[in-house]
């Protein structure tokens, strides 16, 4: 028995968002190790003797250790043929993908990589906000928010985050404050535009917009997961909202 281990992008929520590849790698799983940010429904497209097991975090739980679940992922791909680690949108964009691919490589797991709809595109686009626009800006950055401005040894270089490009940052609503009184704190003047999405591309969805002075009160009851959008392209959401 050849065993190989999918490292599966989930997209960001809706599920007919999900690639053809990863349904049907899903579809032919004999254990899906998944995470709490996939969508649920995208189980059922799984067979009837397909094995589950949850490595997200629940409420009230801490969730399950990175080292624990490359353990966990090597095991199965001991036991089982087609394996699938499915995970929220790419898993390379703060997935922690790449951890898990090195842990296989080192015991001579055969592993592929199933790309996802990454949520720090297809979130703004679902609340009309184009990250990049002509005339606007022609760059944007992804950002990880779990990493905060007051960090003592940080891999951020805030100071770069002056210039007009867009900023998404991913996983940051409980650091909203933080992040918005840094940027402002730098230099961003306090009028500048911010726009935060929770459970984006769902039928849950919810926009809010403001700026890096008031977005931390106007996002304040918001559910997670949220990302949070600072730009100039966020004023184009008047004329481009279509998912409302």
């Amino acid at each position: 028995m050849e065993t190989k281990v999918y490292l599966t992008g989930a997209g960001p929520g809706d599920i007919e968002l999900l690639t053809l590849k990863a349904a049907r790698v899903i579809s032919e799983a004999d254990v899906i190790i998944y995470d709490k940010l996939a969508n649920p429904e995208i189980l059922k497209m799984a067979k009837k003797d397909c094995e589950f097991i949850f490595v997200g975090k629940e409420s009230g739980n801490h969730s399950v250790p990175q080292e624990e679940i490359n353990e966990i992922i090597y095991q199965c791909a001991l036991k089982y043929k087609n394996v699938v680690r499915l995970k929220g949108g790419d898993p390379f964009v703060f997935g922690r993908g790449g951890e898990e691919a090195i842990y296989l490589h080192q015991r001579e797991i055969k592993f592929e990589i199933i790309p996802g709809i990454s949520s720090s595109v297809a979130v703004p686009a679902y609340a009309g906000i184009p990250v990049t626009h002509r005339g606007i800006t022609t760059s944007f950055r992804v950002v990880t928010a779990h990493e905060t401005p007051n960090k003592k040894i940080s891999q951020l270089e805030w100071e770069t985050f002056l210039n007009e490009e867009t900023i998404v940052f991913l996983m940051g609503l409980h650091n909203i404050n933080l992040i918005t009184s840094k940027l402002r704190s730098l230099g961003k003047r306090k009028d500048y535009p911010c726009a935060v999405i929770s459970r984006g591309t769902t039928k849950e969805q919810k926009v809010v917009i403001g700026t890096l002075e008031d977005i931390t009160e106007k996002a304040k009851d918001l559910p997670t997961p949220a990302i949070i959008v600072v730009g100039e392209v966020v004023n184009l959401r008047d004329e481009i909202k279509w998912f409302d």
